[in-house]
């Protein structure tokens, strides 16, 4: 009877062992994914973006715009009163080459001599998935999305080729190899989003051929469209005795003001 009380306990702790480890297995692998809209585009004023061109871009290009236009696949075809706008960018270059155009989140200064600066967008989350809509003219460029993790390191994002016809989603995994945590607390870093580059090939026109003697530039400029740029991003954290320490506004307020140990 002693024989099997004691077998019984064992087994019993054994499978109490078990479990704990099991739920701190689960808990470093709870997951709470979230779909977030970065940029939807249709506020131009509250989200500025400003382009640049290499080499050879013509005089006078890139430019930017605001479209009242949108992939249906997202909003439909009514969109009642909503004023819902994409980004635009029309690139032009001299000669073919490996050209680029960089789209780049910023803000413009009062003062129009000022110019524009770049302003990282924080992509909230540890970000799983980056998604936007394009829309192409078939033409045979490429995309790829700049992103900067919390030791400043720029990771570039390859989201695929543009050669397509309309609207299309690019939808790109992001790599384990992106760091967005550490070992100390607090530990999630997010990323930011720097900025997205369009590649042209050697291979592929620059121009958009016309027989139209009255063509202008921005006839013959390549043009792109963007909306909506989105991610998937886990959300997740876990709750530990004390993790109010580690909240922004918690740290200002309990040492904003502090004073040395003298």
């Amino acid at each position: 009877m002693k024989h099997n009380f004691a077998r019984t306990l064992s087994l019993a702790l054994v499978l109490l062992s078990f479990g704990g480890v099991l739920g701190l297995f689960a808990d470093e692998n709870t997951v709470n994914l979230e779909s977030a809209v970065i940029q939807d585009f249709s506020n131009p004023d509250a989200q500025n973006w400003f382009v640049m061109g290499s080499k050879f871009a013509t005089k006078g290009f890139p430019q930017i715009a605001w479209a009242k236009a949108w992939p249906q696949a997202v909003f439909g075809t009514n969109t009642g009163s909503k004023d819902i706008r994409s980004l635009g960018v029309a690139m032009l270059f001299d000669r073919q080459e490996y050209n680029w155009v960089d789209i780049i989140p910023g803000t413009k200064g009062s003062d129009p001599k000022a110019g524009w600066t770049p302003k990282e967008l924080p992509l909230p989350g540890r970000v799983k998935m980056l998604d936007l809509w394009v829309w192409s003219g078939n033409f045979d460029y490429y995309l790829e999305a700049y992103v900067r993790d919390y030791q400043g390191i720029v990771h570039v994002i390859d989201m695929g080729d543009l050669n397509f016809v309309g609207w299309k989603n690019l939808r790109i995994n992001i790599p384990d190899s992106v760091p967005q945590s550490r070992k100390y607390l607090p530990k999630k870093e997010p990323l930011s989003l720097v900025k997205f580059r369009i590649w042209t090939r050697p291979t592929e026109v620059v121009v958009i051929p016309t027989n139209d003697p009255n063509a202008t530039d921005m006839d013959k400029a390549v043009k792109f469209y963007f909306s909506n740029i989105k991610v998937l991003t886990d959300t997740f954290e876990t709750l530990y005795d004390g993790d109010n320490l580690t909240d922004p506004a918690l740290i200002q307020s309990t040492w904003g003001n502090a004073s040395s140990g003298k």
